[in-house]
């Protein structure tokens, strides 16, 4: 257990941090979920429904630094392909 004032301060926002990581990590794994699921059904209509949602999570995440901008992007670009391979 933490002694000193700071670690004890360093402890209360580190628990806050993952309280909000954990969120935001949530919400961006639900809408890339959705988006994977529609994918592997064949629903075209769905996945490009769900994708600017998916996106957006995607980058709110990135931006606070929850996941790394490059990782936001691969998905992004992933996702895209795949509907459009859905699309063909």
């Amino acid at each position: 257990m933490a002694n000193t004032q700071s670690a004890k301060k360093q402890i209360r926002n580190s628990y806050r941090k993952w309280l909000r990581n954990r969120y935001v990590k949530g919400k961006m794994r639900s809408a890339v979920k959705t988006v994977r699921q529609a994918i592997a059904a064949g629903d075209y209509e769905t996945a490009e429904r769900w994708m600017p949602r998916a996106a957006s999570e995607l980058d709110k995440a990135a931006r606070k630094h929850v996941i790394h901008p490059n990782k936001a992007a691969r998905l992004k670009s992933r996702m895209m392909s795949q509907i459009h391979e859905l699309q063909q």
